[in-house]
């Protein structure tokens, strides 16, 4: 199941992102704290990228990544990153155990290592996906307003269930 949560989330941003003009996938927006929505697209898709690396390296820090700036300003590129994404999930189906290593404090060398998994680390970026999918939605209904969004994009799976279960 996590597997076909995450290949649909980004399916999701996919269609966006073939939606969205070239322009405006690098340009700064009010909604977005002068970030573009390629930085937001480059970001969430340079997690998942981490944690390919972790199927080799059996460990994951996602602090390292690498904020390349070709995949937030060309489009086709980060599609083709979106697709690699999804052969690898559909490659990599059994979970494996992994470290993860991250620092959460200013200083430099200030790093933590815990024990995680293929899977955990899975969840943990479909949940971040989902986190910068919404950040996605609001510069998409106030300045990209072109832009068709599928139902429920940004929202949790677990939102949708309970919102579903209020409507019944």
């Amino acid at each position: 199941m996590l597997h076909h949560s995450a290949k649909e989330l980004l399916s999701q941003l996919d269609n966006i992102i073939a939606q969205c003009k070239k322009d405006d996938f690098s340009r700064p927006l009010d909604e977005l704290s002068n970030a573009t929505f390629g930085q937001h697209v480059r970001h969430t898709l340079e997690f998942f990228i981490c944690l390919f690396d972790a199927k080799n390296e059996r460990m994951v820090n996602y602090d390292s990544r690498k904020h390349d700036r070709e995949i937030e300003t060309d489009r086709k590129l980060a599609r083709s990153v979106i697709d690699s994404i999804k052969d690898f999930l559909d490659r990599n189906k059994t979970d494996f155990t992994i470290a993860f290593e991250a620092n959460y404090t200013e200083d430099e060398g200030t790093v933590q290592t815990m024990k995680s998994s293929f899977h955990r680390e899975l969840a943990y970026n479909i949940e971040h996906a989902i986190h910068h999918m919404a950040l996605m939605k609001v510069a998409v209904n106030q300045t990209l307003s072109y832009i068709r969004l599928p139902e429920n994009f940004g929202v949790a799976s677990s939102t949708v269930r309970y919102r579903s279960g209020q409507k019944a």
